[in-house]
């Protein structure tokens, strides 16, 4: 009886056995593998946690019969009938807490905007999303695309520096050969090196172009603004005229 697994919610299990069978405390205690001060303390409304009772005949850890037969016998011991399935955690994508989730597809935008190279199996990956998330970025169908900005993963906090390196280093050994009769790369210049500063220079001349059309923006809000005032500048002086 050592080895007998226990039930999958102890304490919720004691407290409907309490509350619904005449088993002796120690026959609840043993069977939950709790302390008998435990048990007792439940059945006082003492305890410091009240728990919800769980039915062990419906979850399958006991049977009617098993009860009635401990019931009958206060020494009897009662046994599992079906060991509680353990959880574990399954493959999947990567968790994320609540408070970071609405980052996903900023984060998303900006590889997909930084590292073309990377596949969408991998962004998934190293996010925590979905492909039909990134498709929908990517052909900017998200129902939230207006408000989304590319931001860099890592400063958001949805992977390591570390991680994002290894996935963008394992997407370059992928990318195919242009042309074999390309010259050689120069001595102390490695492929990854090389790919890097080309995506670095990439991801600049981006940002530059971002925040000149900002500019331009901004400029052309400030002129429109400054036409207006002046039209109703002009319909003021028509009308006192």
């Amino acid at each position: 009886m050592a080895d007998q697994p226990k039930p999958l919610m102890p304490h919720a299990t004691a407290t409907w056995l309490v509350d619904n069978t005449g088993l002796s405390f120690e026959q609840i205690a043993e069977f939950c593998g709790l302390h008998l001060l435990e048990v007792q303390a439940m059945a006082d409304d003492l305890a410091g946690s009240k728990y919800t009772g769980r039915d062990p005949v419906h979850s399958g850890e006991l049977t009617q019969e098993e009860i009635e037969r401990g019931q009958a016998d206060p020494e009897y011991k009662l046994k599992m009938q079906r060991a509680p399935v353990a959880v574990s955690r399954t493959k999947g994508p990567r968790y994320t807490p609540v408070s970071k989730r609405q980052d996903k597809p900023d984060g998303i935008a900006w590889i997909l905007r930084s590292h073309p190279e990377i596949s969408d199996a991998q962004i998934g990956k190293l996010i925590g999303t979905t492909r039909n998330t990134i498709t929908a970025i990517r052909e900017r169908s998200h129902w939230n695309i207006q408000n989304i900005q590319p931001k860099d993963p890592v400063t958001l906090g949805l992977c390591s520096q570390r991680e994002l390196d290894a996935v963008v280093a394992k997407a370059a050994k992928n990318l195919p050969v242009e042309d074999e009769t390309a010259p050689a790369t120069p001595t102390g210049t490695s492929d990854r090196d090389k790919l890097i500063e080309e995506l670095r220079a990439e991801r600049d001349a981006n940002e530059k172009a971002a925040a000149e059309a900002a500019q331009e923006a901004e400029a052309a809000a400030w002129l429109e603004a400054k036409r207006a005032a002046e039209e109703a500048d002009e319909a003021g002086e028509t009308g006192e005229a």
